[in-house]
């Protein structure tokens, strides 16, 4: 293998770890910020709590917009971001 070749191959790699390892780090702060109420008001940027119960909250961001963040199989999610169920699979 030629020289250039390898140099190629090295920096393709290199860039394919850096890319999986951003990757890696956001699929785990989604699940964090997913995981609670707290986390996922944090994530939101909320500023001020409204209303809460167990399956949904209200809050204000500093914009002064009131959002609605719900309870769905156990993860935290705004409302009207729920994700798509299928044969069992959600994404």
């Amino acid at each position: 293998m030629k020289k250039k070749n390898r140099g190629i191959i090295w920096v393709c790699l290199f860039a394919f770890i850096i890319l999986a390892a951003i990757a890696i780090n956001w699929i785990l702060i989604l699940q964090k910020a997913h995981s609670t109420f707290e986390n996922y008001y944090v994530f939101r940027g909320c500023t001020r709590l409204v209303k809460r119960t167990n399956t949904y909250g209200l809050c204000q961001l500093s914009s002064g917009q009131t959002i609605k963040l719900v309870k769905f199989e156990n993860k935290w999610f705004l409302d009207g971001d729920l994700p798509i169920c299928k044969f069992h699979f959600c994404f």
